[in-house]
C-alpha cells in the first residue's frame, strides 16, 4: 500500500496507533453518500421512481409527528401527494422553477457490515431563497449490491413565511 493510501485509511504506514478502517468500510461510507445524494437529486427533480429506489423495498419514510410511508409504492404515493399540495398551494402557479436540497455535516453514527445509521442537516433553496430546513436520521442497509435506506426519519425544523411546502406535508 502506497503512503498515500495508507494515509487515507489511516495515517501514514507504520504509524503506532493510527486508526485503521477497513476497505468494505471505505465502499459502504462512499456508497451511503451515493444513496443520499441520488435521493435529493431525484426528489428536486420530481422522479419519485429513482427516490423510491434509494429505500429497500420495504423501507419506511417517516416525516416525524406527521404520517409515515412503508414500501416504495407508498413512499412514491405519498410525495406524489406532497407534489400536488404543493403546486396546489403556490399561490395557483405550479411548482417552484426549482427545488435544491442540500444535505450537510452528514455523520455517520454507528458502521458495521450489516447496519449503517446516519445524521444529517438539510436546507432546501427554491427561487424565493431558503424555503425550509432540518435534519435526517437514517438507517441504512446492503441490499442487492448497495446501501439502501431502511428507514428514514424526516424531521423539518421550520418553513419560511410563505413557504409551498409548509402546508404539503
Amino acid at each position: 500500500m502506497t503512503e498515500v493510501a495508507s494515509a487515507a485509511v489511516g495515517g501514514p504506514a507504520g504509524e503506532a496507533g493510527a486508526p485503521t478502517m477497513a476497505h468494505w468500510e471505505l465502499v459502504a461510507r462512499e456508497q451511503v453518500r451515493d444513496t443520499i445524494a441520488t435521493y435529493n437529486h431525484s426528489g428536486d427533480r420530481g422522479r419519485l421512481a429513482d427516490l423510491a429506489a434509494c429505500f429497500t423495498p420495504d423501507g419506511v419514510l417517516e416525516a416525524r409527528d406527521l404520517w409515515v410511508a412503508r414500501g416504495r409504492e407508498e413512499i412514491i404515493a405519498r410525495l406524489s401527494g406532497v407534489e400536488e399540495k404543493t403546486a396546489a398551494t403556490a399561490a395557483g402557479t405550479a411548482r417552484p422553477a426549482f427545488v435544491r436540497h442540500h444535505v450537510t455535516n452528514l455523520r455517520f453514527e454507528s458502521v458495521t457490515p450489516e447496519r449503517i445509521t446516519t445524521a444529517a442537516y438539510f436546507a432546501v433553496l427554491t427561487p424565493a431563497g431558503l424555503d425550509h430546513w432540518g435534519r435526517y436520521r437514517d438507517v441504512l442497509v446492503p441490499y442487492e449490491g448497495r446501501w439502501l435506506i431502511a428507514h428514514r426519519v424526516v424531521r423539518t425544523d421550520a418553513f419560511a413565511p410563505g413557504s409551498p411546502f409548509a402546508s404539503a406535508q
